[in-house]
């Protein structure tokens, strides 16, 4: 006999909490996962509302088994693997939807409900951002009162179960709290999923040509946060060091890959006084290291990072997640004093049949002038005086793209006048190298620190010069030198950055961005950099030496325990039973002395006519006090009365 498969509308006042809870949870995943989940995931869902309305039969079992293989062989097509983050999220998320279509009972919401639990997990497996904890705890919140929409009975408010659903969450609040101060911290974490979420990060790539970084400074993301523990330099000083490109192709400027420099960090020579700060960086899937110029290798607290040969520093691994780090750097340094015959033939190639027209005004510069140094001031003061505009708009160039810029455009952005300052240099025979990273940055007067915005990217030259070693030489400061001595912040409200091409923000919007970062540093600072330092640092604090996780366990278990009694507790006070009064305690006096036990859910009249049926008591004296009690327990009050049955009572 075949297994019935209809519906009979029992899950109809339900089934819509089950789904909002359900696409609530999915709600973070969708501008990750692809188009076609979240559409498989409204059509089930509208699919299984209406079979569940029109009484109608689920899909059978080889329909459903088919479109689960289906769907299991599109995540593998779309990410290649079923494994990591991206994959698993999304195929959490199509289980979700096809497991409506076989919803017959409650159990079978449970278990989507479940599911959803899942899901708003995974997406803190991805990022958390400020808006995560407000997100789970009203994700939360949903899914609960779901779960008790599922189990309330027929016609009964949704009132009730949000009630009970804030409640729930309240007490389970301290707890988690408690829980996640004092849980024991590890330098890493218990997973160690790949983010591949099948999306790109904004930030600087190993390669440049004309118009990458230009089209960077339209992005108002966070590349890294800086806290300095001293002054903050100034802005023409603000040379946040990535990575170095040495490879010239006639258009676009390569880097090798980085390695760790044998004694790179002997070759620099610190001057000065350091400057002392901590970064938190954004992730980039990239193995950079951003730091202030130059810095001093040994200082960089985060793991797995080395100075490469051209003084950059570089990770072992991608950077794939938000890392903090300290670091020290100078500000006056010499580096490569001493350069090679074979390294100054590398940092002077350039392709012979490339860019004729530059190679040949900077031979005819350079023998003009009457040094390396002079030839090098003759070229940025041609930038500076003659009509060369700084735009974020250039016009297209061709394959000899210096050319057409020095020649025919004459607009750019920083990496068109680096790269056309380095080729002018190597043509002469001056070696010369292309730095990447970011110049300046906003100081947030409300949360202390310098905010380094993927608009602050920028690109700049070094130079090697005899005696000297290697020297930054930014050829924007000859073109726009307000974009160095200020910076793009407050050339913004200046009027020069209009002129750029950049858009121009109000005020007030400005300041509430401001705000919002503040308030996002904070919760990367305390929140998600909670980590061992941290908590040995507030353990300390609260008096506890020398902690390690034993302590810390056993503290753990202490506070939750004492939480658990106190709100124990609370639920005792809330839920006992009512004090009886006056009147109940007179009338069970009476009950007792009738010998009688009331029957479960028998009322005082029908006591009454039970006792004198027994003539235990005079029939009038039960009568007059069943009647004054009731007076007494259900009718206006009246003093009179309750000191009649007292008497009454008393004179049994």
């Amino acid at each position: 006999m075949a297994k019935a498969r209809g519906t009979d509308g029992s899950l109809l006042e339900s089934l819509p909490w089950t789904l909002f809870a359900l696409m609530f949870s999915l709600a973070p995943h969708i501008q990750f996962v692809p188009w076609w989940i979240t559409a498989a995931f409204i059509l089930c869902g509208t699919w299984r509302f209406s079979i569940e309305k029109r009484r109608r039969p689920i899909p059978s079992t080889w329909f459903r088994g088919a479109l689960a293989l289906l769907c299991f062989l599109g995540v593998l097509a779309t990410y290649s693997t079923v494994s990591g983050v991206g994959p698993g999220s999304a195929l959490l998320a199509i289980m979700a939807a096809l497991k409506l279509l076989e919803t017959l009972k409650p159990r079978d919401q449970f278990v989507l409900l479940f599911i959803s639990i899942f899901l708003v997990m995974s997406s803190l497996l991805r990022e958390q951002h400020l808006w995560s904890l407000p997100y789970l705890l009203v994700a939360i919140f949903l899914i609960m009162t779901a779960w008790l929409r599922i189990s309330s009975a027929t016609g009964q408010r949704a009132r009730r179960s949000f009630s009970t659903s804030a409640r729930l969450v309240m007490y389970a609040a301290p707890l988690a709290v408690a829980m996640w101060i004092f849980f024991p911290r590890i330098a890493t974490p218990f997973w160690a999923v790949p983010m591949d979420t099948g999306t790109g990060t904004s930030g600087i790539s190993d390669t440049m040509s004309p118009g990458d970084i230009s089209s960077l400074s339209l992005s108002d993301a966070v590349a890294f946060r800086v806290d300095f523990k001293g002054s903050v330099p100034e802005p023409r000083d603000r040379y946040w060091r990535g990575l170095v490109l040495t490879l010239f192709n006639g258009r676009t400027w390569t880097g090798n890959d980085p390695f760790d420099g044998a004694r790179v960090h002997e070759n620099v020579v610190y001057r000065g006084r350091p400057v002392e700060y901590q970064i938190t960086m954004e992730p980039t899937r990239q193995p950079w290291v951003f730091a202030l110029d130059m810095p001093l290798s040994s200082s960089v607290t985060l793991p797995r990072t080395f100075m490469g040969p051209q003084q950059q520093l570089a990770r072992a691994r991608p950077i794939d997640q938000r890392v903090a780090y300290e670091a020290t750097s100078y500000l006056d340094y010499r580096t490569d004093v001493q350069l090679t015959p074979f390294a100054r033939s590398f940092y002077q190639r350039i392709p012979d049949a490339s860019n004729p027209r530059t190679q040949e005004l900077a031979l005819r510069m350079h023998n003009a002038a009457a040094s390396d140094a002079a030839f090098i001031e003759a070229v940025l003061m041609r930038f500076h005086e003659q009509e060369y505009y700084y735009t974020l708009e250039p016009p297209p160039l061709g394959s000899n793209s210096v050319d057409r810029f020095l020649f025919d455009t004459r607009q750019g952005f920083c990496e068109h006048y680096a790269s056309a300052f380095a080729v002018m240099m190597r043509a002469a025979g001056v070696p010369a190298r292309v730095v990447l990273g970011y110049q300046g940055g906003e100081l947030n007067p409300m949360g202390g620190h310098l905010i380094v915005r993927q608009s602050d990217a920028h690109a700049w030259t070094e130079v090697w010069l005899e005696g000297v070693g290697w020297r930054r030489v930014d050829p924007t400061s000859a073109v726009a030198p307000e974009r160095i001595e200020v910076g793009r912040g407050r050339s913004m409200f200046g009027g020069a950055a209009a002129a750029w091409g950049f858009d121009m923000p109000s005020a007030l919007l400005h300041k509430m961005t401001l705000y919002w970062d503040a308030m996002n540093a904070s919760w990367n600072e305390w929140v998600l950099g909670y980590g061992p330092e941290n908590q040995d640092r507030l353990m300390e604090w609260l008096g506890m030496d020398d902690p390690d996780w034993r302590k810390m366990m056993l503290t753990m278990i202490a506070v939750v325990i004492g939480l658990v009694l106190l709100i124990s507790l609370v639920l005792s006070l809330r839920y006992r039973p009512p004090r009886r009064d006056r009147a109940a305690i007179l009338y069970k006096k009476f009950v007792r002395k009738t010998g009688i036990e009331p029957a479960t859910g028998e009322t005082p009249a029908n006591f009454a006519i039970r006792v004198d049926g027994e003539s235990v008591i005079p029939a009038g004296t039960v009568d007059a006090v069943t009647n004054t009690y009731l007076d007494v327990r259900y009718g206006p009050p009246n003093p009179q009365a309750l000191q009649r049955l007292e008497s009454e009572v008393r004179n049994l």
